[in-house]
């Protein structure tokens, strides 16, 4: 299928788009003049809210789309769907995540496979489905990591263990898919407090005593270390990068 678009009109998708880091993600984004496929699973009037925002202020083209990442069938639906709106895809943000503690003596099966869910086979499947049509582009993909992938967090046993291996799935699919499309990750520290819960590690301040910057970051921060793996780094591929203020540093 024909593109609908001009050559120099990059499409990216982002999933888990609506609020957060993924809005912060997708506003950056446009104001590069990107157009976008911003994924939501329950926050619709954040997504349509966010939508509408860019339209106006950036003249870009957005198209929301609504599904369950821990569905199988969701990968390829959300593929096809930006195929047949757009014609093309320059980039795909896996941003979607599932942060929650789950006590290492009340562990269940379904506790793992809910991460596993959200941030591995989604993030593998949605590559997948977005890999012809990356590599017709010369697209890239990248991966939203987190600092408890290399640093475990105590009672997050699931959570950490599965940005772990999102890291480990960032630089395989970047050996499966070179030359033609590079896979990269960004690590976030702190930029923004969870929602509705106390640092499980630690009080507030302590954390950023531990933080070679003594601050919280921004998500801007974030949303800058994508867009620059996306389109400005040609020669960077199968890399994390770490955006923690130094928090790694202790």
């Amino acid at each position: 299928m024909e593109s609908p678009l001009s050559a120099p009109e990059k499409v990216v998708l982002v999933t888990g788009a609506a609020r957060r880091v993924g809005a912060a993600i997708a506003r950056h984004l446009a104001g590069r003049g990107c157009h976008l496929v911003l994924h939501y699973r329950q926050s619709r009037a954040e997504a349509e809210g966010l939508a509408a925002q860019l339209r106006a202020e950036a003249q870009i083209e957005v198209l929301l789309l609504a599904g369950d990442l821990s569905d199988p069938a969701t990968p390829a639906q959300l593929m096809a769907a930006t195929i047949a709106h757009f014609g093309r895809l320059d980039g795909l943000v896996n941003n979607a995540s599932l942060y929650a503690p789950a006590p290492f003596a009340q562990l269940t099966p379904g506790d793992w496979e809910r991460m596993e869910a959200i941030h591995l086979r989604a993030p593998l499947f949605l590559t997948q489905a977005a890999w012809p049509h990356l590599r017709a582009q010369g697209g890239a993909v990248v991966n939203l990591g987190d600092v408890h992938g290399e640093i475990p967090l105590r009672g997050y046993l699931p959570y950490s263990v599965s940005k772990a291996g999102l890291l480990a799935l960032t630089r395989s699919l970047a050996k499966e898919l070179g030359p033609e499309v590079r896979v990269n990750s960004v690590s976030p520290g702190v930029v923004l407090w969870a929602e509705g819960q106390d640092p499980p590690d630690g009080d507030r301040q302590g954390l950023l005593e531990r933080n070679a910057l003594k601050r919280v970051g921004n998500p801007e921060d974030i949303a800058q270390a994508v867009a620059w793996l996306l389109f400005d780094a040609p020669y960077v591929t199968g890399h994390n990068l770490v955006v923690d203020g130094g928090r790694m540093l202790y």
